[in-house]
């Protein structure tokens, strides 16, 4: 175990299929980085000699069957294993089941033959699997290991997919793309390319049903962890049918002063209330979180209220956050954060952070 205890980081392991028809694949190991610019600048920072003893389990795969998994022992920067019977059409998938504390890469061949796969028929692959190709595709294409179309392919099976764990594994690294990308003029493609594929299974699934005396029928924890992630996926890229739900859950929450809203999407309708309504919803946010003794809901509140688009409101929310005796200290940096995350709040943030660091490091 030394090598995985004393090491910094941990590998991306790399699985070529070989030319030659003797069923073997190479495979080789480096230490993952994510500034692969960092790598070559500061040689002395990372360690080449870095290797792992890796337990790789494999399996074979096509189109109707995938094999048993083998296990291979990978202690060696670059090593030849035979694995089973490999044919044109055969995709190779390794850490089955995400098994292993490392990611994964392939050739291009092999990244576009288990695309395929998920396009014509997912569930040969594991929900592990799946949940475990997204993750590590496009993360290997944030470090540079592969070209960012390969991910962004690799969802377009998403509305096929019935499982929470995929999803939740696309949503976090859409929303990390979505950060990159949402001052550049190019953001309104990638907007409309992910709706395209977030929309059939926001239909599919809805919103979260109420009966007639207005309580919320539970589903299972799956179904509502998935029917939430599609839900925040399309309200957050602008699905109009969304942004609708959104302000008539809100606008009835004024008018009956009676909260309908099922408590699982609380977070998402007060954010996209708040950001697509005027100054009144606004302020009637602001007067719950003041009335509100409930923690948790308090928290939601106030997070919602970083949602706006409005400057002003943006940065009166700062200076109240610091001034007023209304929010406790410890969710002030809380405040600076979400200010920060909101596209047009992030400069004020920075801005506001450095004009009162001298407040917020004595506090």
């Amino acid at each position: 175990m030394d090598r995985w205890t004393l090491h910094m980081g941990y590998p991306v392991v790399t699985i070529s299929k070989n030319v030659s028809l003797d069923n073997s694949v190479t495979i080789s190991q480096e230490q993952f980085v994510y500034d692969t610019d960092a790598k070559i600048q500061n040689p002395e920072l990372f360690n080449k000699s870095f290797q792992w003893q890796i337990p790789l389990t494999l399996a074979v795969g096509n189109s109707s069957h995938i094999s048993t998994e083998t296990i291979v022992w990978v202690s060696n920067k670059t090593e030849t294993h035979r694995v089973g019977h490999m044919g044109s059409e055969t995709w190779l998938l390794g850490n089955i089941n995400q098994t292993g504390y490392f990611r994964v890469n392939y050739d291009l061949h092999n990244w576009r033959l288990l695309i395929q796969q998920l396009m014509t028929n997912p569930t040969i692959i594991s929900v592990g699997n799946r949940a475990g190709l997204i993750d590590d595709v496009f993360n290997l294409a944030r470090a540079g290991y592969l070209p960012q179309n390969v991910p962004l392919q690799m969802i377009s099976y998403l509305s096929q997919e019935t499982e929470f764990l995929p999803w939740h594994a696309a949503s976090r690294a859409l929303y990390q793309l979505d950060k990159l990308l949402d001052r550049t003029e190019d953001h309104s493609l990638f907007s409309d390319y992910v709706l395209r594929q977030v929309e059939p299974k926001y239909h599919k699934l809805g919103w979260p049903a109420t009966s007639p005396e207005g309580s919320f029928m539970q589903a299972s924890y799956q179904t509502e962890e998935l029917q939430r992630e599609v839900i925040m996926l399309a309200c957050s890229f602008g699905n109009k049918h969304c942004h609708r739900q959104a302000v008539s859950l809100i606008s009835d929450w004024i008018s009956s002063n009676k909260n309908r809203i099922p408590p699982n999407v609380r977070d998402i309708v007060y954010c996209t209330g708040v950001s697509l309504m005027d100054e009144d919803v606004w302020e009637f946010i602001w007067m719950k979180f003041h009335s509100s003794t409930a923690i948790s809901e308090k928290k939601v509140l106030l997070e919602a209220l970083t949602c706006s688009d409005n400057i002003f409101l943006l940065n009166r929310l700062l200076n109240l956050s610091l001034t007023s005796d209304l929010v406790p200290d410890q969710e002030v940096i809380d405040v600076i954060i979400h200010v920060g995350r909101n596209p047009l709040g992030r400069h004020l943030a920075w801005r506001y952070f450095r004009e009162k660091w001298d407040i917020l490091n004595s506090r």
